[in-house]
């Protein structure tokens, strides 16, 4: 008990000793001049410096586009009509016809009768004999039952009735030696033209036939 006393009194001994020598450091301080220094530094004017802002430049005035020109032709000027005063001419005036009682005189009108129609004109026969290929549609070939050696030509008129053959005039043009082969060409003309169709034809034709042996 009696240390922790001694020791607390001890501490407040060193305590007031520092605290006499920080005085006595203050007062020399102050004594040497120490202090004017540093009133001198506290009182020095302060400079200060007023820098200006820097405006940026003004943006580029706006260029002004001129209005496209009106390309639109004016309208023709008004011209005024004159006016035209046109008088109308007098109404002509009222013929008066005498009036009568008489019924009025009846005609008699007759029918004209229509004139008979014409009869049909029949188709002009050829002057002369015409080829059988114009008149015939349908011409079945001869028909050769013969063996024969050489060639023959033979013309023949055929005349035609109502599109049939009626008759038949056979011309020897180039004939063969052997006259019995010469008749069966002969027939085998006959026997083919009978066949013939010339439709309505009415008059003669003539055709040519030529054999040849192969």
């Amino acid at each position: 008990m009696e240390f922790a006393q001694e020791n607390k009194a001890s501490t407040r001994t060193m305590a007031f000793v520092v605290v006499v020598a920080l005085h006595v450091l203050l007062i020399w301080a102050l004594a040497s001049g120490l202090a004017k220094k540093i009133v001198k530094a506290v009182t020095d004017p302060i400079e200060t410096k007023v820098i200006e802002e820097i405006k940026p430049p003004p943006p580029p005035p706006d260029k002004i586009v001129p209005p496209p020109p009106d390309l639109k032709t004016p309208p023709p000027p008004f011209v005024p009509v004159p006016e035209i005063q046109v008088q109308a001419p007098p109404p002509p005036a009222a013929i008066q016809s005498p009036t009568s009682n008489d019924p009025p005189p009846v005609r008699t009108v007759q029918a004209e009768r229509p004139a008979p129609a014409p009869a049909p004109v029949a188709a002009p026969k050829p002057a002369g004999p015409v080829n059988v290929g114009i008149v015939c549609a349908s011409k079945p070939p001869p028909e050769i039952t013969v063996q024969f050696e050489g060639e023959a030509e033979f013309d023949v008129l055929l005349t035609i009735s109502n599109g049939k053959v009626v008759a038949r005039q056979v011309t020897v043009k180039r004939g063969l030696s052997d006259r019995r082969q010469q008749r069966a060409l002969v027939a085998s003309i006959e026997a083919a033209t009978s066949q013939y169709k010339c439709g309505n034809f009415e008059g003669t034709a003539t055709q040519t036939f030529v054999f040849r042996a192969e």
